[in-house]
């Protein structure tokens, strides 16, 4: 993880067995891949990398690739048939400007940390051995290049190390220097419309030379603190190197409750108008309105000592319970009423019979007779 001011990048490194390229069959391969997500920029599209991107990935493979920083021979497994590939993925996290910088600083970073599994070749049968077997083995790093990027303005009157986002948007031309702390250019670029003195790039080049100087010992001093954690068995490793006081921590020391100290009386303070009116909790549970639970309907309910009820629902709920009373009542009149008086005549027999029959019985039948 690299810092350059607001500027944040991170660089992983990774490696797989693969077959070789036929033009050099006993060489192993370095892949650089530079990801430029909408989190660190609004600018930038997910999914697809911008002509920003591709030049950052492009100066990156000339800067390490071109360079031979690595050594690729010693990638080799079996000449023709397996080597080793060494990703580098990229990630920019927050784009401040000089993203250039970040990216190359992360990367060569990330490569001199790896370490790739350790191999044993005998005859056709290749054996790849975990860590816990084996020590991981390091990569063969020749040197460290490092790009510094220079920002020029009104032409080449004034120039600027390491600008910002702000200041690479007014702009006239941009210079990026890759170098090692040996004085050897590994890669220039010049962008924009205008034109430099040999003067200047000169003195670009010294002062190239002096930023380049101090990365490489700071990452040298980042290594070794990280060996010497790894040696102690410390605390090493990414999540371990993330400050604890950003946002990406959730962690929360624990800290004992003294509960010998609370008290039993509650003293409410509000503040109204700039008086302060203090509620004794005492007082307020012996005032007049004391009211019990009372069940409104299914799953409802009102609890509470404060005062009677300004919403007119016990008046309602009399009400209501008087409906309910005087609608019962008139009920059972009417069923009494609708008691239906039937005579059966037959004129043959000459019997006559009163049946009272209720509301809610079906019509009845009798052997003689017609109802």
């Amino acid at each position: 993880m690299v810092n350059i001011g607001d500027t944040r990048v991170m660089a992983q490194v990774s490696c797989q067995v693969v077959e070789p390229k036929q033009a050099r069959p006993a060489d192993g391969t370095l892949y650089i891949n530079v990801e430029l997500s909408p989190m660190a920029c609004p600018s930038f599209e997910p999914g697809r990398l911008s002509d920003f991107g591709v030049e950052i990935n492009r100066l990156l493979e000339r800067c390490l690739k071109e360079s031979r920083c690595i050594d690729t021979e010693s990638l080799c497994i079996v000449a023709g048939e397996k080597v080793w590939e060494i990703r580098v993925d990229v990630h920019v996290i927050n784009h401040d400007g000089n993203l250039v910088d970040g990216c190359s600083i992360a990367a060569i970073a990330a490569i001199a940390h790896f370490r790739r599994p350790d191999i044993t070749v005998s005859g056709d049968e290749i054996t790849i051995h975990p860590a816990s077997e084996r020590d991981p083995v390091p990569l063969s790093v020749h040197h460290m290049p490092i790009c510094v990027s220079f920002a020029f303005f009104e032409q080449g009157k004034y120039l600027l190390v390491d600008p910002t986002d702000k200041e690479e948007k007014v702009m006239d031309g941009r210079m990026i220097i890759g170098m090692n702390k040996h004085r050897e250019i590994c890669t220039l670029q010049i962008t924009g419309q205008m034109l430099l003195l040999k003067d200047q790039v000169l003195r670009c080049s010294n002062i190239a030379v002096v930023k380049v100087t101090e990365i490489t010992e700071l990452i040298h001093k980042a290594l070794e603190n990280d060996r010497e954690e790894r040696a102690k068995g410390g605390k090493y490793g990414f999540a371990e190197s993330v400050p604890k006081n950003k946002v990406t921590s959730n962690h929360k020391v624990s800290a004992p409750v003294d509960m010998e100290t609370v008290e039993d009386h509650v003293t409410s303070t509000f503040s109204q108008n700039d008086d302060v009116i203090e509620i004794d909790s005492d007082a307020a549970s012996t005032s007049e309105s004391d009211d019990s639970v009372v069940i409104m309907d299914k799953g409802s309910g009102a609890i509470g000592l404060g005062g009677p009820s300004t919403w007119n629902v016990d008046d309602e709920m009399s009400e209501l319970k008087e409906e309910n009373k005087s609608n019962t009542t008139k009920t059972k009149q009417q069923k009494s009423d609708t008691n239906i008086v039937v005579s059966i005549d037959d004129s043959s027999e000459e019997e006559t019979t009163e049946i009272l029959v209720e509301p809610s019985i079906q019509k009845q039948k009798k052997k003689k007779g017609k109802v």
